[in-house]
């Protein structure tokens, strides 16, 4: 059973998605703290040539919340960020496809944070034929008041998992000998550089939001070539 465990992101870049893909279960936390100028609620689109951020507004709250306890902002006009998408990808050569898809997700009237990215997260996943089961942490009976690597342990042991992977930036986290001494298994996952034509004779602008790689390339291939990017170590 191989386990991977991750915040919620909207519509992030492809190396989550290969996160998804390459472990038997995935768990998104909904019970940990929402990260201030993080990611958690934006990303980066393609437009005219460079990166631009697109977001999610939020209603105003304490910084000491959880994902789960935070709200979209009331006045989020769900319209105009999917007319940031329409407007970046027009030309795209599969931006119909895609773009019925962004419809379905940004247009989804559900205020809660999680529940609107968790619910990005799933339908991403059915359209690239992903069918690793997307596990909610506090639907988890493990014990959610340790924190750190403590609580990874215990979420993984939960899960009956006798592998780990995390994200590389983990490496300076997590010790091998300790999840070893747990009978856990430890690896890190890497994406490898993924690179395709995109709009004009720009330069390629990479690690843009699944977005990016969904309206230029066809499903099969981001199934068959471009998820399969990334090293074990």
């Amino acid at each position: 059973m191989k386990v991977g465990i991750m915040q919620p992101y909207f519509l992030p870049y492809i190396g989550y998605f290969q996160l998804i893909a390459a472990v038997d279960l995935f768990v998104v936390y909904d019970n940990i703290k929402y990260t201030k100028k993080g990611w958690i609620n934006r990303n980066r689109l393609l437009q005219g040539g460079a990166d631009a951020v697109f977001s999610l507004p939020l209603k105003k709250d304490s910084d000491a919340l959880d994902v789960v306890e935070r709200e979209l902002a009331a006045d989020f006009n769900r319209q105009k960020l999917l007319n940031q998408f329409i407007g970046a990808y027009r030309s795209a050569p599969y931006f119909e496809p895609c773009i019925e898809l962004l419809r379905s997700l940004v247009m989804n009237e559900e205020t809660n944070l999680f529940r609107y990215i968790h619910g990005s997260i799933v339908q991403t996943c059915k359209y690239l034929g992903i069918t690793t089961p997307v596990e909610i942490s506090s639907g988890v009976p493990a014990d959610h008041a340790q924190k750190g690597e403590d609580r990874v342990l215990a979420i993984c042991e939960a899960c009956h998992a006798d592998t780990y992977i995390n994200t590389i930036g983990g490496l300076e986290l997590y010790s091998r000998e300790r999840f070893s001494q747990e009978g856990i298994a430890l690896q890190f996952i890497r994406s490898l550089p993924v690179e395709y034509k995109q709009f004009g004779k720009a330069p390629f602008v990479p690690w843009l939001s699944m977005v990016d790689v969904m309206m230029f390339n066809p499903v099969d291939e981001i199934r068959d070539s471009l998820l399969p990017k990334f090293e074990l170590i």
